[in-house]
């Protein structure tokens, strides 16, 4: 729930080693931006700020999640949630294989809290996982994910894997909580002359890193790079937009979104992360784009601050993450609100159950405390979506039970406004 982190004006002082540890990365970033004559793209300096083995923010060696991390997410906060996702991964398993084996592949399985809640309310449903494989970029995570299942749910742990790569091919539901939001984008600004382009470069006096256009004065292979590297096709039109808005291009998510794609032969993919349709996210008054940074849940917009140390994450594009499943063969099958695929899905019959067990334990009240959370338009309920694809299945429109009411497939194609 990273967006609802406030934004602050003053952040805390990091570990003296977590410090030392950034510092290492600044200056290797230092290193490659000289090499690079200068200049890198932003989704470029984004990847190595996330993803330098033992370095980056989700492959060092601190855990971003709970309460000494930097954000929680929404199977942190209560079971509910993983429950109400089980319900509809059940529905789906018996699409895929009415008697089974069922098989699901979570990506970035965060604290292993979905899982832990997915698995026996699976069984429960009588839909028993037969193979539950994860794939996960940290090995800190790993490890957390193993013990999280170790205490919730020890009689699961034999059916868990965890893999390095995607399958060239899989069968069963895939699932990705806020997955799509922390891959690297691209950044444009609207000048004068259309967009342009935006990177990481170092300060000549300061020798900090700063965020710049790239210097077309320049040469080496970054400058070959980017003058070979074409524009995103689902780029605006730069006229519906005031000078010095920006906007952030994911063609990493739709990358993924092709990859997810080739490897699903027969099954689903259920996607679950906070962003809009084109037409709101490309807003005329959202001029500052949604690239923010996170650290010890606080929001804040310096991004290239703490490198290692702090997420960044951007709003999702789901016009553009719709249209990459399909051109991969996959049916979109559904799209709507957080807060209504989890009603769909039966969350507050769930919380009736739940609440009988409050009086005698702690753990129901904090469930039923996190549900005005996960349902609240002011919280999660609304900024959060819920994005399905399906491929090979018989009926592919379901109807499925996460998107009975609410469905709003009908806005990813919705006109942005006029200028």
């Amino acid at each position: 729930m990273r967006p609802s982190s406030f934004v602050a004006d003053v952040l805390p002082v990091p570990d003296p080693q977590d410090q030392a540890r950034s510092d290492v990365l600044a200056e290797q970033m230092r290193e490659w931006i000289k090499r690079e004559a200068g200049w890198v793209a932003f989704d470029t300096w984004m990847q190595m700020a996330l993803y330098t083995p033992g370095l980056g923010y989700y492959s060092g060696p601190r855990s971003p999640l709970g309460a000494q991390g930097d954000f929680v997410t929404a199977p942190e906060l209560s079971a509910l949630f993983g429950q109400a996702v089980a319900a509809q991964v059940a529905q789906w398993l018996r699409a895929i294989a009415p008697q089974g084996p069922w098989r699901l592949l979570e990506f970035g399985a965060g604290s292993g809290a979905l899982a832990a809640s997915v698995l026996p309310a699976l069984s429960a449903a009588g839909t028993p996982v037969d193979d539950y494989a994860v794939l996960e970029v940290s090995g800190l995570l790993r490890k957390q994910q193993a013990h999280t299942l170790e205490q919730r749910v020890p009689e699961w742990c034999g059916r868990v894997r965890w893999l390095d790569a995607m399958p060239t091919s899989f069968t069963g539901v895939i699932l990705a909580n806020e997955v799509v939001d922390a891959l690297p984008v691209r950044l444009f600004e609207r000048t004068e002359a259309g967009w342009q382009e935006l990177g990481v470069a170092i300060d000549a006096h300061s020798n900090r890193l700063v965020l710049t256009p790239r210097d077309p004065r320049r040469s080496g292979s970054s400058d070959r790079c980017s003058r070979e590297r074409p524009p995103p096709a689902n780029l605006p039109d730069p006229m519906r937009f005031a000078p010095g808005y920006r906007l952030e291009i994911a063609e990493q998510a739709q990358a993924w979104m092709h990859s997810l794609g080739q490897a699903l032969s027969c099954g689903a993919a259920l996607v679950i992360d906070y962003g809009f349709p084109a037409h709101e996210l490309f807003h005329p008054q959202r001029s500052g784009g949604t690239l923010m940074a996170h650290f010890r849940h606080r929001a804040h917009p310096d991004l290239l601050a703490r490198p290692g140390l702090q997420d960044l994450t951007a709003h999702v594009d789901f016009s553009a993450l719709a249209q990459a499943g399909e051109q991969a063969g996959l049916h979109l099958a559904g799209y709507t609100s957080q807060a209504r695929f989890l009603l769909n899905c039966g969350i507050l019959e769930q919380a009736h159950h739940l609440a009988a067990q409050a009086a005698v334990d702690p753990s129901a009240v904090r469930a039923m405390g996190a549900l005005q959370t996960l349902l609240s338009e002011a919280e999660m309920g609304e900024l959060f979506k819920v994005m399905a694809f399906t491929r090979g299945l018989h009926d592919p429109t379901g109807p499925w039970q996460g998107f009975v009411q609410g469905d709003r497939r009908v806005m990813l194609s919705a006109p942005g406004p006029q200028p």
